[in-house]
């Protein structure tokens, strides 16, 4: 009778323990270093991206320096996943994400074709109304979801936001 009690208590306390840890905070991935292609002024300056060679400039802000309400379009580094690289374009109107774009993507077989057909959508939709990259994985596109928050990360670095 003793051991039962214990038993359920322990059961109890592992349940409370489990439903309580925190699933997705979004924080994991958007402390990522920005690696991806820069542009001030309009120029065309640019870094090499982390994992593409062919990386496209970023259109820079309408002004050069401290501008506090960028505008333009920022492309953020490619990340190299075990899939493929996935990389992020963001439209920025007055310190805001209007656009998400996602300008690569693995594709290589039907399956990521599948994935991301219905992956890529949803993190660009969470992406303009969280203006940010706290944005949740999509289940079933983890890997997807992980390179495209990096990479939105890194063009939000890129505009100046968080």
């Amino acid at each position: 009778m003793r051991r039962i009690v214990v038993a359920g208590a322990m059961t109890a306390s592992g349940l409370v323990l489990l439903l309580s840890y925190p699933t997705s905070t979004g924080q994991g991935l958007a402390g990522a270093a920005p690696t991806g292609t820069s542009s001030a002024g309009g120029g065309s300056a640019s870094a090499s991206g982390g994992g593409a060679g062919g990386a496209a400039p970023s259109q820079g802000r309408s002004s050069a320096g401290a501008s506090k309400a960028p505008s333009g379009t920022y492309t953020g580094a490619a990340v190299g996943t075990q899939w493929g690289n996935v990389q992020v374009e963001i439209t920025v109107r007055d310190g805001h994400v209007v656009d998400a774009t996602a300008v690569q993507v693995p594709h290589e077989n039907s399956m990521d074709a599948q994935i991301n057909s219905y992956a890529v959508p949803m993190l660009q939709q969470e992406t303009v109304q969280a203006g940010s990259a706290r944005i949740d994985a999509v289940t079933g596109a983890t890997v997807t979801s992980t390179g495209y928050i990096q990479s939105l990360q890194s063009a939000l670095d890129e505009a100046g936001l968080r």
